[in-house]
């Protein structure tokens, strides 16, 4: 009886059992964040931009000049120009952008960013630093993998 009262004494003084790690969703998203966004000027044609996701093996991109991100385009960007007849050589990203960012910032959890994903449709959320600069993209890909640890 002596020996299980020390041992819970001893769990008890233990603040090691307070660190519980953190799992899943209740983890930042940073950690999760691909921090190399491929970013197009607005003057890049659909088949560029086309050529630079093919090249860099991505299915999204960020719009903008320098560190300005004024829209991004998605694979389902250029099939959806594509169907409707755009011409890929004189049509730009800027005409096709989506210009309604959604932004995440690099504390959020994964549970809050793919919640916001769900609620808004979205595969890609933009995150940025505490400064307000691009820290990177999370995809759900990205995000599923934090339930799946």
């Amino acid at each position: 009886m002596e020996t299980q009262d020390r041992f819970q004494d001893d769990i008890n003084d233990d603040d090691s059992f307070d660190d519980t790690p953190v799992v899943g969703g209740a983890r930042p998203v940073i950690e999760y964040v691909t921090d190399e966004v491929v970013t197009l000027a607005p003057s890049t044609s659909l088949r560029e931009a086309a050529i630079a996701l093919r090249r860099d093996d991505v299915s999204f991109a960020a719009v903008g000049e320098g560190v300005a991100i004024e829209g991004v385009i998605s694979e389902r960007d250029l099939v959806s120009a594509i169907a409707l007849g755009l011409d890929i050589d004189d049509t730009t990203v800027e005409i096709i952008e989506s210009d309604s960012l959604k932004w995440a910032s690099a504390t959020s959890t994964v549970d809050d960013v793919a919640e916001e994903m769900l609620e808004t449709y979205l595969r890609h959320i933009l995150v940025c630093n505490e400064d307000g600069t691009l820290a990177g993209v999370v995809s759900m890909r990205d995000l599923l993998t934090a339930y799946l640890v």
